[in-house]
């Protein structure tokens, strides 16, 4: 059973910077596909950014340019940089990953604040 451990969140003023970080457990790391989504009170968990097991990255609009998702196969974990952020970034944020099987497991939230 694969296992996603997030670490990372936190509170932030505007304009600031975060780095989340997500262990996973297994031997086929490089094999995930993997993702942050986050889900802001009252609205539905959105994508925020994947990478594929070749570095291919996708963002949503609204953190394009500011976010970056990135993987270390060798340590098993997978980065979301986040710069520059807004209030409008506060959510609960979730590491996924998607294994060769086509299982999908989510990590635990980590509470991301970005506040005066």
């Amino acid at each position: 059973q694969v296992q996603l451990v997030p670490a990372g969140g936190g509170l932030v003023q505007p304009g600031g910077s975060l780095r989340l970080s997500c262990a996973a457990s297994g031997t086929s790391f490089n094999r995930y596909f993997l993702g942050w989504y986050r889900q802001a009170p009252g609205k539905q968990r959105a994508m925020v950014a994947t990478i594929t097991t070749t570095n291919k990255t996708t963002y949503s609009d609204s953190v394009k340019a500011r976010f970056t998702i990135s993987r270390d196969n060798a340590k098993n974990t997978v980065y979301l940089q986040m710069n520059s952020l807004t209030p409008e970034d506060t959510a609960v944020y979730y590491c996924y990953a998607l294994t060769p099987t086509n299982t999908g497991v989510w990590g635990q939230g980590t509470q991301v604040t970005v506040s005066q």
